[in-house]
């Protein structure tokens, strides 16, 4: 089996945000959550939960966006 980029899913205090995802991409992130389930040997109850981990994942490891953080003072990055 492949191994997955993310781990096991933390439990944190949330924090509410609201969003709208295409059916493709929930189709997607349950099937990621099976895959993670079985890998992990801890199911995911909630695919949605994904969301953050990957988005941390995918900013930790955009070589852009650490060199925009760099080069700008910290929560600067949007322009």
């Amino acid at each position: 089996m492949t191994k997955l980029k993310l781990g096991p899913i933390m439990e944190e205090k949330p924090v509410k945000a609201v969003l709208e995802l295409p059916a493709s991409l929930h189709r997607d992130l349950v099937a990621y959550a099976e895959a993670l389930g079985r890998q992990t040997g801890q199911p995911v109850r909630d695919p949605v939960q994904l969301i953050v981990p990957m988005l941390e994942r995918f900013m930790a490891t955009d070589r852009g966006f650490a060199k925009a953080r760099r080069a700008k003072p910290m929560g600067d990055v949007s322009s």
